[in-house]
């Protein structure tokens, strides 16, 4: 996505139940170096965005104590890799 002239990248996760922490904590730092393989795909695909400055957020659903994702908690964190 774009935000002004920010091109954003935006991992989505999402955990049922924090038995093993919550959906931030899921984006390993292989997970990251994915992200940012990705993002240099999608850049050479598209020339034009070369030069924009880039971010990437992460949007983490976590479910209740009981694993319940009827009302799941949501985090937009902006930033994630520096």
């Amino acid at each position: 996505m774009r935000e002004g002239d920010t091109l954003v990248f935006v991992e989505v996760r999402q955990r049922q139940s924090a038995r093993f922490g919550d959906a931030s904590e899921s984006v390993t730092t292989a997970k990251q170096r994915k992200l940012q393989a990705a993002a240099a795909l999608f850049v050479a695909w598209h020339p034009a965005l070369r030069n924009l400055p880039m971010r990437f957020d992460l949007f983490a659903l976590d479910g209740n104590a009981h694993g319940s994702t009827t009302m799941p908690g949501a985090k937009w964190l902006r930033g994630i890799i520096s």
